[in-house]
């Protein structure tokens, strides 16, 4: 999402670091530059006139001007203005002291709320809540089906009620349940329209006087732009929402909303859908989000990302693989099955201090399920000799792997070469991971990151 501000930002500190000198005629240039770039990215005008004037006020102030290394003074004042922006820390969720807390999920029709609302759930779930889900959207055709299939997908209990049943009994029956069965958080899917409305607002306003919830989420549709900011500012003022849940923040939009709702609305940003599987959710982190930007990568969501889908045993496993460079094409079959589990490759090396340039590379590559299965079926046709030392595989192995594996030289070739470099890259972040932070800290992160099977480089997959 942020690709394209990321791009521009790098290029005007790349010119900053050419000046050798920060003067305030440059530094006006940069200014410019930037602001533009925002504008571009579809952040709110306001919200980008603050930015700038608080960067020049700080850029141009005398312990800068006089530095050894200005351009960097004025990346980490730009960083810690996004972050401003942004907020300055992590929006958790607030849980009421009696159980069941209520959490209202709002918003206009198509902004994702449905399928926020059972990923949130899951998300509650992994941190050892046990929530309800209660759909109140009686006027959408089949929206309160829609809850409960994806409810039963993911083992969650959804509140069904009778299909006469209004918004108010709805949340009423939904409240009993969940006092009667334990559950400790109550999430309720509000009715949306396709604009504002008056009616719209009043039920919502008695929900809300009736449920008096712990927290009301907006849901925000990212590809709206700032027409997603205006719903959100309207929203709070009508309602008094605590916070906003941005969808679709892996798709096309140039990410001013997320820039900009904070700073309009006063109420913060609190998680970020990014893709359709359901695990494909998460808690927006504003330093995270602001160091991307910049193009120092994101590693603390790498880890939990990659800890959160492997196997801690097989990953320790991989470890002495790596150390030991063990790392045969057994090991790479089943790691490319384990990678997808991550998500698109690109948005994984986006997190990678310095990998940006690489991740926009394999957004061009496209690997689809069937290059996977061919993948496979390539290894598979191989023998257990041949799968654990490559450097035998020779011309007349070469044909007869191909035959048995239903596929073309070229493209036992093709594996082998990714293989190889695989092993290379591998090997290549274990070690220059192992030698960050000089020492305990370094060593902990290569260990960390070594779980993560990367294949080459030349045909990767996309999810």
């Amino acid at each position: 999402m942020f690709d394209s501000l990321s791009d521009k930002l790098q290029r005007v500190f790349k010119n900053l670091r050419g000046e050798g000198k920060l003067t305030e005629a440059n530094m006006e240039v940069a200014l410019k530059e930037i602001r533009v770039a925002l504008l571009e990215a579809d952040v709110h005008f306001k919200v980008v006139k603050e930015l700038i004037e608080s960067v020049r006020v700080k850029a141009l102030g005398e312990e800068v001007m006089s530095s050894l290394s200005p351009s960097q003074q004025v990346i980490k004042i730009i960083k810690d203005e996004l972050v401003r922006m942004l907020g300055t820390h992590q929006a958790r969720l607030r849980f009421a002291n009696e159980p069941p807390t209520v959490i209202m999920i709002v918003g206009l029709q198509g902004s994702g709320k449905t399928t926020s609302t059972s990923k949130l759930a899951k998300l509650l779930t992994k941190e050892g809540k046990k929530p309800q889900l209660v759909s109140v959207d009686v006027y959408r055709p089949a929206a309160r089906q829609q809850l409960s299939i994806l409810s039963k997908q993911l083992a969650l209990p959804v509140y069904e009620g009778s299909p006469s049943d209004k918004p108010m009994e709805l949340v009423r029956g939904a409240k009993m349940a969940a006092v009667r069965e334990g559950r400790d958080v109550i999430l309720v899917d509000t009715a949306g329209r396709l604009h504002i409305d008056e009616a719209l607002m009043l039920e919502l306003q008695e929900l809300k006087e009736f449920l008096n919830p712990t927290e009301i989420l907006f849901v925000a549709d990212a590809m709206t732009g700032q027409d997603a900011v205006r719903s959100a500012d309207e929203f709070n003022k009508r309602l008094g929402i605590t916070g906003i849940i941005l969808t679709k923040m892996d798709g096309d939009a140039r990410g001013g909303a997320a820039l900009s709702v904070r700073q309009i609305t006063g109420q913060p940003l609190k998680f970020v859908g990014t893709g359709e599987k359901p695990d494909a959710f998460e808690a927006f982190h504003p330093d995270r989000v602001a160091q991307r930007i910049l193009g120092m990568g994101d590693v603390l969501s790498l880890i939990e990302k990659v800890e959160s889908a492997f196997d801690q045993k097989e990953a320790e496993k991989m470890q002495r693989k790596l150390i030991e460079n063990d790392f045969s094409l057994e090991d790479f079959r089943e790691q490319l099955k384990q990678l997808r589990k991550l998500g698109p490759l690109d948005a994984l090396m986006g997190m990678m201090p310095g990998m940006g340039q690489m991740s926009k590379q394999l957004k061009e590559a496209k690997m689809d399920e069937s290059e996977l299965t061919k993948i496979v079926a390539i290894i598979d046709s191989m023998t257990p000799h041949e799968r654990h030392n490559h450097m035998i595989i020779n011309g007349a192995r070469r044909r007869r792997i191909a035959k048995g594996s239903g596929t073309e030289v070229h493209d036992v070739n093709n594996l082998l070469k990714q293989y190889t470099q695989a092993r290379k890259m591998m090997k290549s972040l274990t070690d220059s991971l192992g030698g960050m932070g000089g020492g305990k800290f370094g060593g902990s992160m290569a260990k960390r990151l070594a779980k993560l099977g990367l294949p080459g480089m030349d045909d990767l997959m996309r999810r």
